[in-house]
Parts: C-alpha cells; structure tokens; sequence
C-alpha cells in the first residue's frame, strides 16, 4: 500500500475496524476516509455508489458487518444473512465500479464446516454442513470470500479475504445477550467480584475448545496481508492454539480476581465442538501472532474493569 493512499475503514468504529485504523496509524498511514453507519447506511446501495463516486478510495478495509453470540446468530437469522450480505455487495460491487487497488473482506471462522477436522485449513470451505446456529451469517461470509474471488476472476480485481479466529479487545460488545464469549465472561467475573457475589454461571459444558486473538494482533496481521498478499482464496488470522471454555473462565477469574466457584450451566447451547484455526499460511508468508492470551486478557481487564 501507498503510505499516502486513501484507506476507507467499513466499521472503524467497531472491534476490528478501530484496530486496524490503530495499526495504520502507528504504520504511518494517514489519509483516511472514515463514515459512521449513521453517516453512511451500507445496506443502501444507492448511498454506498454516491459516497465510493465522491471519495474514490485507493484502499479497502471491509470490517462492516452485523455480528452477535450464538444467541443472536440463532435468534436473528433474517436479520444476520440480508444485512450483511447487502453490506458487503454494495462495498465490494462499488469498489470494483470505482477502481479500489485493493480491497480486504474479513470474515469469520464460523464459514467452517460443524464437524471439519481440526485444526481448520482454509481449504476445508465447503466441505460439510454448517453450524445450525450461525448458518445465516456464516452463508454470508461464505458469499463475501466467494465474491471477491468472482470479482478477481472475472475483472482482474485485488480483493483478498481474511478469516479471523475469535476476537477480543478494546471496543468490544460486552452485552449479556449478544456478545461472545469472552467478553461476556469478563463482564460476569468482573461484576460478580464487584457485588460480592459467591458464583458465575456459564453457559453450557465448559468443553468446547476456542481459539481467541487480540484485536491488536488481527490489525497487525491485516496490514501485512495488505502489504504482502494478492492471490485468490482466503487467509486464516489465528494465533494457532486453543483453550477449553471451563479453562478460560478459570483464567478470566484468577485475573480479575474472583473468589467464588464457577458453575456450568448445560442447558445453554455448546455451539461447535472446537475451532482451532491452522495459521501455517499465514506463518509461511512470515506473519505470528505476539500477544498471549493471559497478556491479553490482562489488558482488556484493565481497560474495562470500571465500566460496568
């Protein structure tokens, strides 16, 4: 990328889309074009043509998306495959149409078959049935990959697609009923120490195995990838190791500091068994995740142990 190239960030208020506007920051990187979705409604094709027409941006970091927890995934199903599928066709369709020299769609590691084997390979896509919780968005994504690979076929396009394990960091959902996993966990010990309570709930088994990657990181790695990668297909962004729920929540509380007992709640859903990310692409093009999951669970804590 050109240091002095117009870079729009879709969703740079969220999650991953501040993060990366961090990283570009810190990288040099300074001619920005920045919309709020109140600014910039994406799932209107016609504001999304006059706003790509007006600003005409050299660079594309597509990380707009309607996204939620396995209760919102499931509850929302309509919501979660229209809004997010108009999303990344007008941003993709228009980037085309306006001359983007690159363009980075992220998805999600749900795309991923229930019961593919372990750990996932990019080329595993498709392969067997989804997880019926998340289908509707994981459809989605399976569209945006589908889609930038059409348009690098069909018109020559460099746009590159990018599958991030589980995330967390700073401006993250903490809601109850929408968030994930690890930000709700958080949320919980964090109350409960502050109440004084003498138990967290969590939901289901404690089995299933998860992979979680700061935000911070995920930046670092999608700079790189637009730096140092154009071919068709998708790149995982993991750190490549995984960690039980129940061992999470025994992690989260040591940090927070809680000293009441963890209870499982099996009723709640388990989702899938275990997504655990195989990151040997993205290693072999020289990029690794730096910050450990204690590390980085420590820092979120710190930042946001005073706001609930």
């Amino acid at each position: 990328m050109n240091k002095s190239g117009k870079i729009y960030i879709a969703g740079h208020r969220g999650m991953v889309g501040s993060a990366i506007l961090r990283e570009l920051e810190k990288q040099g990187y300074h001619n920005f074009v920045l919309r709020t979705s109140a600014e910039l409604d994406l799932r209107d094709s016609n504001l999304v043509a006059h706003f790509f027409e007006q600003e005409k941006p050299d660079y594309v970091f597509l990380a707009a998306a309607k996204v939620g927890g396995i209760i919102a995934n499931n509850t929302y199903r309509a919501d979660f495959i229209y809004e997010n599928l108009m999303i990344q066709n007008n941003v993709i369709h228009q980037s085309y149409l306006n001359g983007v020299n690159k363009l980075m769609f992220l998805g999600s590691s749900c795309i991923y078959p229930k019961l593919a084997p372990q750990p996932l390979k990019e080329e595993y896509l498709l392969t067997g049935e989804l997880e019926p919780t998340n289908e509707p968005y994981a459809i989605a994504k399976i569209a945006g990959i589908k889609m930038c690979d059409a348009y690098r076929s069909q018109y020559g396009c460099n746009f590159i697609s990018v599958m991030p394990t589980n995330l967390y960091g700073p401006n993250d959902n903490y809601d109850l009923n929408n968030s994930h996993v690890l930000p709700a966990m958080i949320r919980k010990f964090v109350t409960a120490k502050r109440e004084g309570y003498d138990q967290v709930v969590i939901w289901g088994s404690g089995t299933p195995l998860r992979e979680f990657l700061h935000a911070d990181d995920l930046a670092n790695a999608c700079v790189f990838l637009m730096e140092n990668y154009n071919e068709a297909g998708l790149v995982n962004i993991g750190v490549g190791e995984d960690i039980s729920i129940y061992n999470l929540a025994l992690l989260i509380k040591e940090i927070v500091g809680f000293e009441g007992e963890i209870v499982l709640d099996s009723s709640k859903p388990d989702g899938t068994p275990r997504k655990l990310m195989d990151v040997s692409k993205i290693n072999g093009i020289g990029w690794r995740a730096k910050i450990s999951l204690r590390e980085g669970i420590n820092r979120v804590y710190q930042e946001v142990k005073s706001k609930f």
